[in-house]
């Protein structure tokens, strides 16, 4: 025992015995035959809690004039003897171990719910044979759930729940037959669940969630009949669902979504008749849907999404009047849809994507008055979108994109005056674009009209839409020209107008608006010179494609037309880029047309003998290429069969896109002086980055590649593809990669160069922090969420960067954020052995690469919450949690539990002044959703799109008191 802890401990018997001796000599009288022992017991153990939180139990002395059954969360029985301890949310911080759990042998109830307890649950607990209720839950208690508790007898209610509890559930628990609510949730539980639990015949609610519970399901938990709430979702639960499940006809709740779970749903289920709650989403269930799943009409919530169920939809829904959430997408499920549902008068959100319905659109979907989310998007609806839907008025996202309906699109949509999402792409609508429906829906953000047989001109009227965001009217047969109006949309980010029939002149206007980062306006009949404005816009429009009209005259010198697929099949421009004409000066053109008469005439004289005399050399040659032909053939087979991969290893590759590659390699060498020290601007694991400054004055960033053991590229074409898909990433926060050089002696990347620092740079120096404000962080992660967006959802074949951490995130002069570094070195040795499976950083990876290497959009959104918590807090959040776990990739395990009682303008940045007014309401906005994107289940993850649309939402000032938020209060997990 250190000196420390000696003085502590004396200090704490001193503390005791005091008590004794001030009890003994009291004035007051009591009736109270509570024993000094029970009061010494009490005061030994706040004299243990940390220094605040004694502060917090002022009338616990017994030098005051108060009685001990009196004080702070004491209350006694008719003997005097303790009876209760309720110190629920009253901040108190401290352990259990200096408890005397023996000298409370009368205590019924003993509630610790919502503090900062930590340490383990001692054994002791055990001792306290009376007790009725326990609940310990939403601290930071660690270590096993103790077995102990199975001789506590006359224990009814146990809620150990949003702990750091570990371990397994022991199968001791089963011995607490009176029990009958268990709240075992939001821990680090593992093993399966004890076969024992099917003894707690008067069980209740069984609440197991969020843990890493595995195997399969009890089978005799069927035992337990007079279960109301049955919640195992957020698990690894595997096998199938007992058919046992059957007996439990009083369940109200059964949640078992995000699991393993496998096989068809039992039959059975159909007898759980007064199920509210049901939901299976995320699993590998198999079969139909339980058929009386409504047949009380009390069935609120049904989420079955992301299974492979099939047949049709339980008749019981047809009319099930308390229904308000459905959640079916993602199976295959089939009928009629027009019979499915009838009017649901609660109903707010439905999503029935991704299924084989047919039919007609119902009419009946517009006498759900309070339908605000319908999603009925890839199926196979035919008909009519019904006028009658417009009498859903509280309906705001209406998706019934990729069916087959026909016809006009209603006018009486305009009546949806809260529509902020219309998408109906891919079918085959026709007619004119409604000017009723664009003159009324001003709070439009995203339409999505294409792929459709769509006419007509496009409104003028379209500018009433004025929160439009995206806006898509693309692969229609629309004609006239592009109303100058549309500039009006102020908050327009995407425009694709490609493959229809527009003509007349681009608008200037187009290059004018302040937010518009993509234009697509290929494949139409445009004709005239491409507005100066164009390549005017540096820092919004990032990329066009003009690709395949009419158009003519200079090329503007912009990023955004850097490819050659985006200005391709114009015969009339010129300029400097690749595959164009120069332009040539007015004297010139002059000249070309006064020789016009005079080549005229050479040509009627000169072609004729030409002809001849090539039809004459066509037969000589003929001659002369069919007898090669074998011994050419059989060359190539030789070197196909012998020598292919070979071949493919000492191929040189220069490929920059809009440059010729080979200059590129011998100027990037010589700029760098063969990659010379003085050039080196950063390294990484994979290269080391370096400036080069070109002959044609173009500044770029090269990073060197290390080699390989093998220095070879194994997979070109794998390799190529992905170059392509990076290069034709255009977007104003990613940087941008020019291509690549790489033979057998050096391999290395071109990006543009930004001459800006890095966010890691930026928080470390207090300089650069101090510069880097509220305003400036909270455009840094807008537009990082966008660039992100824009790679998960927008590109033609998505891009997972799988690297999102600060040391990649570059700034321009301008302090815009760009998105760096998409580790495409590593495709250098796609199939190399040398290479470890893992890609990342540690701190920003997801806890799921610990088990699983499979590659999805989610890993980036981790990444993405991390990093936004990173600029909030100026520094990584590793910190936060320190006290909890010492490895902080696996730390958010538990954020429940860690962020009850943190305000959080205590963990932001503390150099910068407190934020103030609409960036308060920022702040809360973008750490909630960074919450929510830290989830440890990627499927509760929202996804880049869903992120970047509530960022760039219009916020007002708060109206709540941003300085009493606590981070617990932004947690929002949405279960169904």
């Amino acid at each position: 025992m250190s000196y420390s802890q000696a003085i502590s401990s004396l200090s704490m018997h001193l503390a005791a015995a005091m008590a004794l001796l001030v009890l003994a000599s009291s004035s007051y009288s009591t009736t109270t035959s509570l024993s000094n022992v029970e009061v010494a017991a009490l005061l030994r153990w706040k004299a243990s809690l940390q220094k605040q939180s004694q502060s917090l139990l002022p009338s616990w002395d017994v030098g005051s004039n108060q009685s001990y059954c009196n004080w702070a969360g004491i209350a006694c029985d008719n003997t005097s003897s303790i009876a209760y301890i309720v110190l629920d949310s009253v901040g108190l911080a401290g352990t259990l171990s200096s408890f005397s759990f023996s000298s409370f042998p009368y205590l019924i109830r003993f509630d610790l719910y919502n503090n900062s307890f930590y340490g383990s649950i001692p054994a002791r607990i055990g001792n306290l044979s009376r007790l009725h209720y326990i609940d310990f839950s939403s601290n930071y208690f660690i270590g096993k759930v103790p077995s102990e508790l199975g001789s506590l007898q006359n224990l009814q209610f146990l809620y150990l729940y949003d702990n750091n509890l570990s371990g397994s559930i022991p199968q001791e628990l089963g011995m607490l037959t009176l029990v009958w609510d268990l709240q075992l949730a939001m821990n680090n539980l593992t093993g399966p669940i004890p076969t024992s639990i099917s003894n707690l015949t008067n069980l209740v609610r069984l609440v197991l969630q969020e843990n890493h519970l595995s195997g399969s399901i009890p089978t005799l938990i069927g035992n337990l009949t007079n279960l109301t709430n049955l919640c195992l979702f957020i698990n690894q639960l595997s096998g199938p669902i007992p058919h046992s499940f059957g007996n439990l006809n009083s369940l109200t709740e059964l949640l078992l979504f995000n699991n393993k779970l496998s096989g068809p749903i039992p039959s059975e289920l159909a007898n759980l008749t007064h199920l509210q709650v049901f939901s299976i989403n995320n699993n590998k269930l198999t079969g139909r849907l339980p058929q009386n799943l409504c047949l009380d009409g009390s069935l609120r919530n049904l989420g079955a999404s992301n299974n492979n169920l099939t047949g049709n939809i339980p008749k019981s829904l047809r009319n099930c009047n308390s229904l308000v959430r459905v959640r079916l997408e993602n199976n295959q499920l089939e009928g009629n849809l027009q019979e499915e549902f009838g009017v649901l008068p609660s109903l707010d959100y439905i999503d029935l994507s991704y299924n084989r319905f047919r039919g007609k659109l119902s009419k009946k979907w517009g006498q759900s008055r309070n339908l605000t989310r319908l999603m009925i998007s890839n199926n196979q609806l035919t008909g009519n979108i019904p006028p009658d839907l417009a009498a859903a008025t509280k309906l705001q996202f209406l998706d019934l994109s990729s069916n087959h309906l026909v016809g006009e699109i209603p006018k009486n949509l305009r009546e949806l005056g809260l529509l902020f999402h219309l998408n109906l792409s891919n079918n085959k609508l026709s007619g004119n674009i409604r000017v009723e429906i664009l003159g009324s829906l001003s709070s439009l953000q995203n339409l999505d009209l294409a792929a459709n047989n769509l006419t007509g001109s496009i409104p003028r009227e379209i500018s009433n839409c004025e929160s439009l965001q995206n806006l898509n009217l693309g692969e229609n047969r629309l004609t006239g020209g592009i109303p100058f109006e549309i500039e009006k949309l102020q908050f327009l980010q995407n425009l694709d107008l490609g493959d229809n029939n527009l003509m007349g002149e681009i608008p200037s206007q187009l290059g004018k608006m302040p937010r518009l980062e993509k234009l697509n306006l290929s494949h139409n009949m445009l004709s005239g010179s491409i507005p100066s404005s164009l390549g005017d816009h540096p820092t919004s429009l990032t990329s066009i494609d003009i690709s395949y009209n009419k158009l003519k005259g200079p090329l503007p010198n912009t990023k955004a037309f850097a490819p050659y697929e985006s200005y391709r099949g114009n015969d009339g421009l010129c300029g400097n880029q690749t595959g164009l004409i120069p332009c040539s000066s007015p004297k010139e053109r002059n000249k070309v047309d006064k020789s016009g008469t005079k080549t005229k005439l050479v040509i009627l004289v000169v072609i004729p003998l030409v002809g001849t005399l090539f039809l004459l050399l066509v037969v000589v040659g003929i001659f002369q290429i069919l007898s090669k032909r074998v011994q050419i053939l059989s060359k190539r087979v030789v070197l196909k069969a012998d020598n292919e991969i070979q071949v493919v290893h000492n191929e040189n590759l220069f490929e920059i896109w809009s440059y010729d590659g080979k200059i590129v390699y011998e100027n990037i060498i010589e700029a760098t002086e063969d990659f010379n020290e003085k050039y080196c601007i950063g390294r990484g694991g994979c290269g080391t980055v370096y400036k080069a400054k070109l002959s044609s004055g173009l500044v770029v960033a090269v990073k060197k590649t290390h080699p390989s053991q093998d220095g070879n590229l194994v997979d070109l074409k794998s390799f190529r593809s992905e170059i392509h898909a990076l290069t034709e990433t255009r977007h104003r926060n990613i940087i941008k990669l020019y291509g690549f050089c790489s033979n057998s002696r050096r391999s290395f990347l071109v990006y543009e160069f930004l001459e800006g620092d890095s966010l890691e740079n930026k928080l470390k120096s207090e300089e650069e922090a101090l510069r880097f404000d509220w305003g400036k962080r909270m455009n840094a992660i807008k537009g990082i969420a966008s660039g992100l967006c824009y790679m998960h959802h927008e590109c033609s074949h998505s891009i997972i960067h799988r690297d999102i951490s600060s040391k990649n995130i570059l700034f321009n002069s301008e302090c815009v954020a760009h998105i760096s570094d998409f580790g495409t070195a590593r495709l250098l040795n796609l199939h190399s052995t040398n290479w470890t499976s893992f890609v990342g950083t540690f701190g920003y990876a997801a806890p799921e690469l610990a088990y699983t290497m499979e590659v999805n959009a989610k890993l980036d959104v981790y990444s993405f919450g991390i990093l936004t918590l990173e600029v909030l807090m100026g520094k990584h959040p590793c910190d936060l949690i320190s006290s909890i776990s010492s490895s902080c990739p696996s730390s958010f395990s538990s954020l429940p539990s860690t962020f009850h009682g943190i305000l959080l303008k205590d963990v932001l940045d503390n150099r910068l002044p407190p934020p103030e007014d609409q960036v308060e309401e920022e702040i809360v906005v973008t750490t909630k959703l960074a919450l929510a994107c830290v989830n440890t289940n990627p499927h509760l993850r929202p996804s880049m799109r869903q992120v970047y649309v509530e960022l760039s939402k219009q916020r007002s000032s708060s109206e709540s008191s941003f300085h009493t938020i606590t981070l617990g209060q932004l947690l929002d997990i949405n279960y169904v």
